[in-house]
């Protein structure tokens, strides 16, 4: 089974908030994704999304784009990003998914020898940039963290594979630790995807090698419209 990423597909089948006006890296972008996935992806294989998958406001208005990426094949994981407006409670977005999808929240899925963990996140601390609210959600991320954490050490075997998501990047601008990463370090983390960062001048690395983890920046328009395989 191979496991691939993409993250901020921000869909819009019926909200109407365009993408292509932030730039031609956005036209027919989703088209090009999904001619990616097709070459790449097989019906046991696994692709992960990070987060800001649809801008609708609702479930009810976020499941024609669902339904367009459970056309794609393979086995597709959710986590909530900042925009997953349409994100209620763990139980109704379950209820509510096309088959093919999982959303992660608080615990650990598992396919096969591939055990997927991990959280939303928040900006990380960067000497005392955070506000009271910043601060707050930060520390309820890093609890959230823990429990799938927990969850996951609780499965894991020996010969499992971990890969832990967020929509966030685990660290500040300066690529500095946080309670993140000091979570995956003590858990021995392999390996980490997250997504969230935009634009032609973002100064972010795809793929990196630091405190002994193997980070991937997935967002769509950064890769190319194209799937990352996780290795």
């Amino acid at each position: 089974m191979k496991v691939f990423a993409i993250s901020d597909l921000h869909l819009s089948t019926v909200a109407e908030k365009p993408m292509d006006i932030f730039g031609k890296t956005w036209e027919n972008y989703f088209e090009e994704i999904c001619d990616d996935w097709n070459t790449k992806v097989g019906s046991d294989d696994l692709v992960l999304l990070p987060g800001d998958f649809s801008w609708a406001m609702r479930m009810e208005e976020a499941l024609p784009d669902f339904e367009a990426v459970a056309k794609l094949p393979g086995k597709k994981v959710i986590l909530r990003g900042n925009h997953d407006y349409w994100w209620n409670t763990i139980s109704q977005v379950r209820l509510m998914l096309p088959s093919g999808f999982y959303a992660l929240q608080n615990d650990c899925l598992r396919f096969g020898d591939v055990l997927v963990c991990g959280t939303r996140g928040w900006v990380c601390p960067d000497g005392d940039n955070l506000s009271a609210d910043d601060k707050r959600i930060y520390l309820r991320e890093t609890e959230r963290l823990k429990l799938s954490l927990a969850a996951m050490t609780k499965q894991r075997r020996a010969e499992d594979r971990v890969i832990a998501i967020m929509h966030y990047p685990p660290f500040n601008g300066k690529y500095e630790d946080s309670d993140f990463i000091r979570q995956f370090v003590a858990a021995d983390v392999p390996t980490v995807v997250y997504g969230h960062l935009h634009g032609k001048d973002c100064r972010a690395n795809l793929r990196m090698n630091k405190f002994g983890i193997e980070f991937y920046l997935t967002s769509c328009d950064l890769v190319g419209n194209k799937l990352t395989e996780i290795v």
